[in-house]
């Protein structure tokens, strides 16, 4: 949206309506792990909904040129976070399935990160669930897209009612988001866990990249 000279603050939130269809669709389409790990999800719901209302709060107050500037580093932060999430999730992995008050606390700073910029919230989210026992990559997606789900569609009132939503290409978007978000959960359970990690790295990357340059 930014290439079309949609001005970012803008473009933050049409995304944030269109990512929330996807999500949507994306949950859908983890349905199964979705019923399989709903234990984890009551209190991770309700501190991802307080979190995501300050962040979209937070970013009516910024200036444009302000969160202009910030872009490339928050795409940074979440791709190295997602990065070495193994590293950090690894002793963790094979216990009970829990939320710690600890990552009950980082979920929050996530929801109020994903309400104030969204993209790259799922790689915080994933790196956060490497801590909660979950048993495959899969499980962690589909718990980050409930969780996704929340963030955005919280984060959409104050949007909505500050009418910064460009509406036309909310639509579109979302419609092309709900398809590949539905068609693409239901593709990566099927692909290695490597390779799906790989090519999420390598996308956060690239973004991250773009967004110093033109800076």
């Amino acid at each position: 949206m930014i290439f079309t000279g949609v001005p970012p603050i803008e473009a933050n939130a049409t995304n944030n309506f269109a990512m929330w269809i996807g999500t949507i669709g994306s949950a859908r389409g983890y349905k199964e792990e979705v019923r399989e790990h709903r234990d984890l999800l009551l209190w991770a719901l309700i501190v991802s909904a307080c979190g995501s209302l300050l962040g979209a709060l937070l970013l009516l107050r910024t200036p444009e040129h302000t969160f202009a500037r910030l872009i490339p580093f928050l795409l940074l932060f979440a791709t190295l976070i997602f990065a070495f999430s193994p590293l950090l999730g690894a002793s963790r992995i094979a216990t009970a399935r829990s939320h710690s008050p600890l990552q009950l606390a980082a979920q929050f700073l996530t929801a109020v990160y994903g309400g104030y910029f969204g993209a790259g919230m799922g790689f915080v989210m994933l790196a956060i669930l490497a801590f909660s026992g979950l048993p495959s990559l899969n499980a962690m997606n589909a718990v980050k897209n409930v969780l996704a789900v929340a963030i955005n569609g919280v984060a959409l009132i104050p949007f909505i009612i500050a009418g910064i939503i460009e509406w036309p290409q909310a639509l579109v978007m979302a419609v092309a988001a709900v398809i590949g978000g539905y068609f693409g959960s239901r593709i990566a359970r099927r692909v290695p866990a490597p390779a799906l990690r790989a090519m999420v790295i390598v996308l956060g990357a690239a973004m991250t990249v773009y967004f110093f340059v033109r800076r």
